[in-house]
This record gives C-alpha cells, sequence and structure tokens, in this order.
C-alpha cells in the first residue's frame, strides 16, 4: 500500500520509546471485533491503526491478529464473521496466522478464573441484576459489599463447578471479583466476569451454559496472544484499572500495555451498531450493505475504494481529543484516490434530445478519445455521433442567465471530443415543456477551433444510436441532521433520529451511458464526466446485461452549498 506518507501520533511515539528502550523486539496487535454486526466507518479507522501498524512501506516489526469476541452468543453469528473477514481482506490488509476467537481460550479463562476464587479474590454471587445495580452505588456514593461476598474458597468452588454443569437456572447466580465495593471507579467495585446464558454458540455449541465477560475475556487474550500494544477507543479509559488488576493477580507471564484513542464520529451517519441493526430491521435501508449505510460492506458498494478509506482513517488521525469529522472529508479522500483510477465515459441522466438538422451519414465524422487524460495505458474508445443526440437537461437554458455557456437558442457548444453544435429551434409539447432541440454542425470543428470565433463551453452527450439504457442509483447522506442521535427535544430528551432521515438520499433515475461500459463487471468505477464518480452494484449489476450503477460521490462538494 502506498498511500500518503504516515503522519506521527502519540502511539506511534509509545512504541519508538518502547522499541528504544528494549522492552520490546517487535510489536504485536490485534482487531477485536465482537460478531454481532457488521463493520462500519469507525471500525475502519481501528484496522487502519492496528494493522498499518505493522503492514505497508513504514510499518514497524511486527504482525496484527484478527480475533472475535465472540462471548455474547445472543447476538453473533457466522454471519458476521465472515463479512468481518472480508471487509478487513477488502480494505488491505492481513491478520497474522489462524482467525482467533475469545471462545478458544473458554477453557484457560475458566481456570484463570478458579486460581482466583483460590485465592480468595472472586465469589459466586446470587443477587440478581436489579439488586447488583441497587448495590453498586453511584459515582457520588460508594457500593454496599454482596451478602455473598464472604463466601468460603470451598464453597464458591463447588458452585462455579456447578454453575459450569448446568445445575441452576439462567441470570440465578454470577462470578464477580472481590475488589473493591467503594472504589471511585465503577468498574472496579466488584464486576461481573461469568453469567450463566443457555444460549448455542457459534463454535462451542452447547458446550458451556456460562460465558465471560468481555473486561475479563479481553485482557487474558491479549496476554495470551502476546499483545504488546492493546489499543481500543477512549471509553475504555476507565476499565483500564480492571484489565491490569485481572493480569496482575492471576499466573500469566505475559502483560500487555492498553493505550485509548478517540472513537471517531462522522456527521450526517450512525455508528453505533444498534442504530444501524435498527434502521436494517425496520428496512429505512436495504441491509448491511446498503450504499448509504457508513458500513465497510456498504461503502464498498457504493464504490469507495479500498485506498480512499485508508486514506481518510489518515486524515481523521489519531489522538486523545474529540475526533468529530464531517462527511464531506470522507469524500474528499475518495474522490482524492478515485481521480486517478478511474476511467472516464460520459454519460446522460437526464436526457434531453437533440436532432442534428444537417447531419450526414458517412459524411460527419467521429473521433476517439482516451479513458483517462493522465493514463494512456487505460486505452481509448471511439464516440460515436448520429443524428439524434441526447444531452443533459440542465445543459439548456430557454432564458439563459448571464455568463451562461452552454445550450440556450441561437448560441453555439462544443460537444465533447466531437463538433461545435448551434441550438436553432426550440421544440415544446402540449403543455409547454421543451421536449426537443434542433440543432446543426458546424463540420469544420472535428478537432480544431471553428475560425474567427470562440467557443466557451463543452458539454457531454450521448448519441441515442450507440447508447445503452442504464439504471443510476443517486445517493445522498442518510440525514439532515449532523448528529441525528444526539438532538434533545425541548424536555431535554433525546429525540428518535429517525425524524432526521433524508427523504432525497436515494433517487433512482433511468439514464443512458456509453456502450464502452457494457461488459464491466460488478465493482468497476468510472468518472462520468462532469457528473461524478460512479460504480457498478456489486450485488445487482450484470456484465453484459443492463448496467447498475451507483453513484459513489459527486465531482465537487456541493452538500455545504446545499445545507446552506
Amino acid at each position: 500500500m502506498s498511500d500518503a506518507p504516515v503522519v506521527a501520533h502519540f502511539i506511534r511515539t509509545i512504541i519508538d520509546n518502547d522499541l528504544k528502550d528494549g522492552r520490546h523486539a517487535a510489536i504485536q496487535t490485534r482487531f477485536p471485533p465482537e460478531p454481532n454486526g457488521y463493520l462500519h466507518v469507525g471500525h475502519a479507522k481501528s484496522i487502519c491503526l492496528n494493522f498499518g501498524l505493522v503492514q505497508g512501506e513504514q510499518a514497524y516489526a511486527g504482525a496484527c491478529n484478527l480475533r472475535f469476541d465472540d462471548t455474547n452468543p445472543e447476538k453473533e453469528s457466522e454471519e458476521y464473521v465472515r463479512a468481518i473477514m472480508e471487509d478487513v481482506r477488502w480494505l488491505g490488509f492481513q491478520w497474522q496466522g489462524e482467525v482467533r476467537f475469545a471462545s478458544d481460550y473458554f477453557e484457560q479463562l475458566y481456570g484463570y478464573a478458579v486460581e482466583l476464587i483460590q485465592k480468595g479474590l472472586a465469589y459466586v454471587d446470587d443477587l440478581d441484576a436489579e439488586q447488583m445495580r441497587a448495590y453498586r452505588g453511584t459515582l457520588t456514593e460508594p457500593g454496599k459489599p454482596s451478602p455473598w461476598r464472604d463466601r468460603s474458597v470451598e464453597e464458591n468452588l463447588d458452585l462455579f463447578t456447578r454453575m459450569r454443569a448446568g445445575e441452576f437456572a439462567d441470570g440465578s447466580r454470577t462470578l464477580r471479583l472481590k475488589i473493591d465495593m467503594a472504589s471511585g471507579n465503577i468498574n472496579l467495585r466488584d464486576p461481573v466476569i461469568y453469567r450463566i446464558r443457555r444460549l448455542h454458540h457459534i463454535r462451542t455449541g452447547d458446550a458451556w451454559c456460562i460465558y465471560p465477560m468481555y473486561d475479563y475475556t479481553h485482557c487474558i487474550s491479549d496476554a495470551l496472544e502476546g499483545i504488546t500494544h492493546s489499543l481500543c477507543t477512549l471509553e475504555f479509559e476507565d476499565h483500564r484499572p480492571l484489565y491490569d488488576w485481572v493480569l496482575d493477580n492471576i499466573s500469566i507471564d505475559c502483560h500487555p500495555r492498553q493505550y485509548e484513542f478517540s472513537r471517531l464520529e462522522l456527521l450526517y451517519a450512525l455508528t453505533s451498531k444498534r442504530k444501524l441493526n435498527q434502521l436494517v430491521n425496520e428496512k429505512v435501508v436495504s441491509g448491511w450493505d446498503d450504499p448509504r449505510m457508513p458500513t465497510v460492506s456498504g461503502m464498498r458498494r457504493r464504490g469507495y475504494s479500498p485506498a480512499g478509506i485508508r486514506l481518510f482513517a489518515q486524515r481523521c488521525g489519531i489522538s486523545k481529543s474529540e475526533n468529530v469529522i464531517d462527511y464531506s472529508v470522507l469524500e474528499g479522500a475518495v474522490r482524492e484516490t478515485l481521480e486517478a483510477e478511474a476511467p472516464r465515459v460520459m454519460a446522460v441522466l437526464n436526457p434531453l434530445k437533440v436532432t442534428l438538422t444537417n447531419f450526414e451519414a458517412g459524411v460527419t465524422g467521429q473521433r476517439s478519445a482516451p479513458f483517462h487524460p493522465h493514463h494512456p495505458e487505460f486505452g481509448e474508445r471511439e464516440v460515436p455521433i448520429a443524428a439524434t443526440l441526447y444531452v443533459e437537461r440542465d445543459d439548456f437554458a430557454e432564458v439563459p442567465p448571464a455568463g451562461w455557456q452552454r445550450l440556450a437558442p441561437g448560441m453555439e457548444v462544443r460537444l465533447r471530443y466531437s463538433y461545435v453544435i448551434r441550438c436553432d429551434e426550440v421544440v415544446k409539447d402540449a403543455s409547454g415543456e421543451v421536449v426537443e432541440l434542433k440543432c446543426s454542425i458546424d463540420h469544420a470543428t472535428l478537432g480544431q477551433n471553428p475560425v474567427g470565433r470562440k467557443v466557451k463551453g463543452v458539454i457531454h452527450w450521448l448519441s441515442a444510436e450507440h447508447a445503452i439504457a442504464a439504471e443510476v442509483r443517486l445517493y445522498d447522506r442518510l440525514f439532515t441532521e449532523p448528529r441525528p442521535d444526539a438532538v434533545r427535544g425541548d424536555d431535554g430528551q433525546y429525540v428518535d433520529f429517525m425524524q432526521f432521515l433524508n427523504p432525497h438520499s436515494l433517487q433512482v433515475v433511468e439514464a443512458w451511458v456509453e456502450a464502452a461500459v457494457q461488459d464491466a463487471a460488478p465493482e468497476t468505477r468510472y468518472q462520468f464526466e462532469r457528473l461524478g464518480y460512479f460504480c457498478t452494484d456489486r450485488v445487482e449489476h450484470r456484465a453484459g446485461g443492463k448496467p447498475v450503477f451507483n453513484r459513489t460521490v459527486t465531482l465537487k462538494d456541493s452538500w455545504s452549498k446545499e445545507a446552506g
């Protein structure tokens, strides 16, 4: 990957110092998603950080693991596992060795829990969830000990063994650490590390009816894998003392260090799996890979390139300060990478018929045009012309404004890669709508400027005889509000984010495109000249059939102007 140069940040500084001081000879990172949904743009930032530190031209010596945090079987599925693996690969990264799962360590995790019981540092509790909340205390008041906190080691070992054996009902007992119920950090007030749940697990089946909690599982999994730098977002900063406490109190040699960075908040989007899932379940979108979704699969289907997302992640930066990024930054990074890699073709999205009154078959000529002005290796294609053309309706004005350089009665314009034409007559239907323009060709202007006058305007067009019909989906932001899930009403309560859905986030049009795209494979990206970047749909497009295009991004950022 040869993206823009690596930008220094505090985690790189930490690693530089660790390597310099000999604390590590190489680094080991990990990306630990829970398989309970599809990855979104915030995960992409984390992927680019964890994998990017050890892969690429300026990487450190080391490797990155992919480990699934599969400790909550209620919401996890193989579908999500497969999708996450595919997303990581598509973004351009590869994990070290085999994919890992927290469930790979269930027996070891159980063994360390037994060790903690034997040391008097864990106990089986009979409080239910509501009682436990009442005992926990508040940010300003200490918690109070459970009546079961002082059970003997022998009784705790017996009860924990029977919990595993399935003797007790779901939710009737938990295993808790014995730390400090008066701690100012609520995470240290005897946190639960095991709960009873009879659920079928995607990997272990029905072998277990007790499952470990994330805070307990994660630190031990890191240690078992020899992770040197455990990188997570800032909401886990208050969990770090618990991370360290567990590792300090079990017989394990490796003690990774946790470092936190700010999570990404992308304006005009959501990065909550629960809320994204709601959009899917309520059929607001067509699925997790809907091109309006900020999921990796959605961005991929829309036509964003891996290089564009990696560039965006780099521009977001890594810090502890708030990381609120406007959607235009993502679009800008995608636009920048597509400019060099996307071949050019012409398309007309809102066609207006043009009849060339002096077209002469066999006399009126045509030219070839490059697929990219700066990449001759992309090749060329013929741009055929015929008596009937399609132009964009927006490129004609019956009463042109000042400075207008496109078609208008009596005005001339150049057809891209072809002749200069003049609009001689405007044809309207019974309702007064313009339905046709009758224009004449200046036959002396194919590949050269007209004599004695200057024509400034250039428009794109298509021969009606040679163009092919296509379905084009014009996507825009899914929400009209920058922070749709953070708006409060007059009563101080959060307003339902569904109220801010953009009714114009998808418009489907029947368009015309050059025949050069006829055999394009799914996920082929193009620049439609003067219109934007478009990509053949990876699900519904079929090479050789009627093309289906998704608008990836416009040529310029027009949202701020429209919003203003």
